[in-house]
């Protein structure tokens, strides 16, 4: 039975270490019981199989391979239960030898039952390591997970050690900085004091200063506006007089302008009306005198007999309009000048017509030389034409143009 190893030993070795040495036990132990099992099975096997009733030696490996299965459990156990720092009892400790014992002699039974000394010694070495590694295994982890703790506990210790150094240098810290605050703020409070004594005696020399500089400009300010007032009242007074000269002055220019402006158009529109009155007149003339030709004509007509008047009434045919070619009295003109020149002469006509209905006067009854029928001859239109659109046209414009005048009379009358 190998002597349990002592934790000292690990002491200056790493976790890490440990833990390398823990896997090359392990992978050592393995690979030793899955050797000596898989020589079990094949030593123990003829055995069983010499000793096996006729027509049973298929259950040769069933024996090695149950005893080699406890060897496993052992194994296994042993490593768990070490790392998790127990002890199995009597019962792991039996069943760990018996297995070893079973194994061993197994593989020596059939050397002894032949008397071979030497076949024993070979067939006992798989088994006697195996024993041995088996208990060498568990006092090697036992060890192992002893240090293990042990070097849990001294980091955890480590740790708690350094967290409660942390935490009292945090606290020296804290402290000090505490101190220093509280120095500071005396010192900052203190100073503030002493700065807001000096600023209350500069505030209070700075208002006695500014309360007389204040009084002194008052006095002055008081003074430059009595000065200034009576200088503004003077400026006023004289701003006053020159608009109302200047007013005055274009009030009497906008009266003579008026006055030349009224006087000329009296005379333009004075001369206008002599020049319809003379056109109107020429074409009263031209009707009377064409109306004397038409009833001289009628005269000289013999009567027809009654007989001839009872007679059956022929039907006409309808009087054709035809469209006439301009004439001569604006030749040379387009057709929108034309129409603005023959439109002058109608406006002067209605402005110069002594009928309070302009539709009663000769000149625009049928016949007239300001009819629809005439206006659109005179234009090179057609009758219809000039019943239709130059004759409403000329009066929309007649009505536009007395509007604008009224409202020139108005703005004369309004800057006067």
């Amino acid at each position: 039975m190998a002597r349990p190893l002592s934790t000292a030993r690990y002491a200056a070795m790493s976790e890490a270490e440990i833990r390398s040495a823990e896997r090359t036990l392990k992978a050592g132990t393995w690979a030793i019981t899955a050797g000596a099992l898989l020589f079990s099975v094949l030593t123990v096997t003829p055995l069983v199989r010499s000793v096996s009733p006729s027509g049973w030696e298929w259950t040769a490996p069933i024996l090695p391979l149950v005893v080699d299965a406890a060897v496993i459990i052992v194994v296994k156990l042993d490593s768990v239960i070490s790392r998790l720092g127990g002890e199995g009892g009597a019962w792991p400790v039996l069943l760990r030898w018996m297995t070893g014992l079973m194994t061993l002699a197994l593989n020596v039974g059939d050397s002894a039952l032949r008397h071979d000394w030497v076949g024993m010694a070979v067939h006992s070495a798989a088994p006697l390591l195996l024993i041995v590694t088996a208990e060498a295994g568990l006092s090697y982890r036992r060890a192992i997970s002893a240090a293990l703790a042990r070097i849990a506990a001294d980091q955890a210790a480590a740790d708690e050690r350094r967290r409660a150094e942390e935490e009292a240098r945090e606290q020296r810290q804290r402290e000090e900085r505490e101190q220093a605050r509280a120095a500071k703020e005396q010192a900052e409070r203190q100073a503030r004091e002493h700065a807001a004594k000096l600023e209350r005696e500069r505030a209070e020399r700075e208002e006695t200063r500014l309360r007389e500089e204040r009084e002194h400009a008052l006095a002055l300010e008081k003074e430059r506006t009595a000065r200034e007032e009576a200088d503004r009242q003077a400026r006023l007074d004289e701003e006053k007089a020159r608009r109302e000269y200047n007013a005055r002055i274009e009030r009497e220019r906008a009266e003579r302008e008026l006055a030349e402006r009224i006087r000329q158009e009296e005379r333009a529109d004075r001369e206008r009306r002599e020049k319809a009155e003379q056109e109107a007149r020429a074409h009263r003339e031209e009707a009377q005198r064409l109306e004397r030709q038409r009833q001289e004509a009628a005269a000289a007509v013999p009567a027809q007999p009654r007989a001839a008047a009872s007679a059956k009434t022929v039907k006409r045919p309808a009087r054709v309009v035809e469209s006439v070619v301009m004439s001569d009295e604006f030749a040379g003109m387009t057709k929108g000048e034309a129409e603005q020149a023959l439109f002058e002469l109608y406006r002067a006509a209605r402005d110069a017509s002594e009928y309070e209905d302009w539709e009663q006067d000769p000149l625009v009854k049928d016949g007239g030389p300001f009819c629809g029928s005439n206006l659109g001859r005179r234009l090179g239109r057609s009758d219809a034409s000039g019943r239709a659109n130059v004759k409403p046209k000329f009066e929309r414009w007649y009505e536009e143009y007395r509007a604008s005048k009224m409202a020139d009379q108005r703005e004369l009358v309004s800057a006067g």
